[in-house]
């Protein structure tokens, strides 16, 4: 099967890529810039130079292409992400999920394509009230944490494009807070960093809900969406969702660090701002039940506990 990946050379795009080529797929993948060609050749790709936000280039490079799939996963969050400010860290993020989401599916439309899948993100659109875990039928939520509401509003966007498209089949995936190679939660990335120098704190009670996904695990259950499951949003998270007080001290002896500092909430909107504070002590967890039974897929790495070990000894 013809296979267009957009953000092919981003983290889960690097991880992706490989395993459509070893699925047997043939794969077209675009980066923003020649000098990251090179990577998608390596990897067995064809590589494509393409901006997203330009229409008319989307529309004839899948019309030239003419793939079966596209897999939507540009963003531009690369070194930017700044809790305390999160709509402007995430704008140019938010017009690849508004008009680059429209760029595609209109490309998509008049070529032809079969199925569009998108990149969202599990927990944010939630409500922070009720039970710990949501699944995909959940509301979202009403009220976004403040300063996030561009943010938000991006992602529900992208969520009802894809599914509601018509003439295409669109299946929307939610990822999990990614860990793993290329991501900032491995080895020498800013998050890790973070943690052993004990500048990442539980902030409140820390009661915060985190569902991680490894990120080959996230590329693995992409590749399944390419041949199962009826079009709708999947969660594609691990199989225990974890308060932030579980998880992060973990991850600090794991490291090898102290015991993460522990912040009162006003000093934790200082530090992280009111996003990065309800994160700790708000957010819910996401459910990967219908994700296991429709993509007939599951984590390798059933646990961010035997993912972070993994990490840690290399």
């Amino acid at each position: 099967m013809k296979v267009f990946v957009t953000g092919a050379t981003g983290a889960i795009g690097t991880q992706l890529v490989p395993e459509l080529v070893d699925a047997g797929h043939t794969v077209v993948g675009t980066t923003t810039t020649e000098a990251k060609t090179a990577r998608l050749r390596e990897a067995g790709a064809e590589p494509l130079v393409l901006d997203v936000l330009d229409a008319a280039a989307v529309r004839e490079a899948v019309d030239r292409v003419r793939p079966e799939v596209i897999i939507h996963e540009a963003t531009a969050l690369a070194g930017n992400l700044d809790l305390r400010k999160l709509d402007q860290s995430f704008a140019l993020t938010n017009r690849l999920r508004t008009e680059g989401t429209d760029n595609i599916l209109a490309a998509a439309a008049a070529a032809g394509v079969r199925r569009v899948i998108a990149q969202s993100i599990a927990g944010v659109l939630c409500a922070r009230t009720g039970g710990p875990v949501k699944t995909e039928e959940d509301p979202i939520d009403p009220a976004p944490v403040p300063g996030s509401e561009r943010t938000a509003a991006a992602i529900q966007y992208l969520e009802d494009a894809v599914t509601s498209a018509p003439g295409v089949e669109g299946i929307v995936l939610r990822y999990g807070g990614f860990y793993g190679p290329g991501t900032s939660l491995e080895p020498g990335g800013e998050q890790w960093e973070m943690v052993r120098k004990r500048r990442f704190p539980v902030i409140g009670d820390g009661g915060g809900i985190w569902s991680l996904i490894h990120i080959a695990d996230a590329a693995r259950a992409t590749v399944a969406a390419v041949d199962h499951g009826a079009p709708g949003i999947y969660n594609i998270v691990d199989d225990e969702p974890a308060r932030t007080a579980e998880w992060l001290p973990f991850l600090a002896r794991t490291v090898g660090a102290k015991p993460p500092m522990r912040v009162p909430r006003w000093m934790g909107s200082l530090l992280a701002g009111k996003f990065g504070t309800a994160l700790s002590t708000e957010a819910r967890g996401a459910s990967n039940t219908k994700a296991k039974q429709e993509l007939d897929w599951k984590p390798q790495h059933a646990s961010w506990r035997d993912g972070f070990v993994e990490m840690a000894r290399g």
